[in-house]
């Protein structure tokens, strides 16, 4: 099963901010919309950074009250682990852990195209196991 799969069923849509946009912004965003993580995109448009809840935690932990007023581009993880819409969920999975993050942003030729979570894997990853022994139980049950 790939990326692209998993994207034409859950949908591509993607909350993306500025890097300019305020903490507090951002954590209300996160919030209004019921996600984890937001992609933050530079002026020209490109991913540059994704804020998550443990980011925001961090610079409260950190700040106090006043990183609510800081721009994302302050606490936002810069260096951001991207996968493809051809990679496949155990590489999107091997990646996930061995960086410790849960979303990772689908970008094809520079462009944005989705974003996936360790959930939308694991689901994937569960669905995918189940049809494999149902297939096998089929198979000996015909045999």
């Amino acid at each position: 099963m790939h990326v692209d799969v998993i994207l034409r069923s859950k949908g591509s849509a993607v909350y993306t901010i500025e890097e300019k946009f305020q903490l507090a912004e951002t954590a209300s965003l996160l919030m209004e919309k019921r996600i984890g993580a937001a992609v933050v995109l530079d002026e020209a448009g490109s991913v540059c950074g994704v804020l998550s809840e443990r980011d925001i935690v961090h610079a409260l932990a950190k700040e106090g009250q006043a990183a609510l007023a800081k721009p994302v581009m302050d606490y936002m993880t810069s260096n951001v682990v991207t996968c493809r819409l051809a990679d496949t969920i155990n590489h999107c999975m091997d990646l996930m852990t061995d960086r410790r993050i849960r979303h990772l942003p689908v970008v094809e030729e520079g462009h944005l195209k989705g974003i996936i979570s360790i959930g939308d894997l694991v689901k994937w990853r569960i669905a995918e196991t189940e049809m494999e022994a149902k297939a096998m139980r089929d198979y000996i049950a015909s045999g």
